[in-house]
């Protein structure tokens, strides 16, 4: 299980979002081709316009994996009452590979964050068998834990986030 240390419990990622696990699987997330995902790292919007790339380090190839990526600080972190907003949901994901390989389900949205620092949450979860996850019927008011639930998912087996906020016209020049 994660420890106290963790930056997944300092980040409060794991009780806002998911609950305790313990990382069965490495996941690397990588924007830009060469902008990793290390958590609590802090990322502009303009970075992470376009869906990176998020490999699997684990498993085989008969074994699946689906992607959830959430924002839980809607409107804003002090007040998060509209938590969580869905940015992305990839399945079937064969381990050893990456998102290209798996089937996208919700198509990715660029992080936009209004007030305050928001955390982006990757969440990777092993499958049972290969299946179809059903999408949630709005990005608005996501909830992980009932999406895993719902889809027979169990506990994540790696997650990572990072932080972004608003940019100002000056530093997008």
């Amino acid at each position: 299980m994660a420890k106290m240390s963790d930056p997944l419990f300092i980040g409060r990622v794991i009780g806002d979002v998911i609950d305790c696990f313990t990382p069965t699987v490495r996941m690397s997330v990588t924007y830009n081709s060469n902008k990793q995902v290390y958590n609590g790292h802090e990322f502009y919007p303009s970075t992470v316009t376009l869906k990176p790339r998020v490999e699997v380090h684990g498993g085989d190839m008969r074994s699946f994996f689906t992607l959830v990526m959430t924002d839980p600080d809607v409107p804003g972190p002090s007040d998060p009452y509209l938590r969580e907003h869905l940015h992305w949901i990839v399945n079937d994901i064969p381990g050893t590979t990456d998102s290209t390989f798996g089937k996208e389900v919700v198509s990715y949205e660029m992080p936009r964050p209004n007030i305050g620092i928001h955390r982006f949450v990757f969440i990777l979860f092993k499958q049972k068998r290969r299946q179809a996850v059903i999408p949630p019927a709005s990005r608005d008011r996501f909830n992980t834990r009932n999406f895993a639930e719902e889809n027979d998912l169990g506990l994540p087996v790696a997650a990572v986030y990072f932080n972004c906020q608003r940019e100002t016209a000056a530093r997008r020049r």
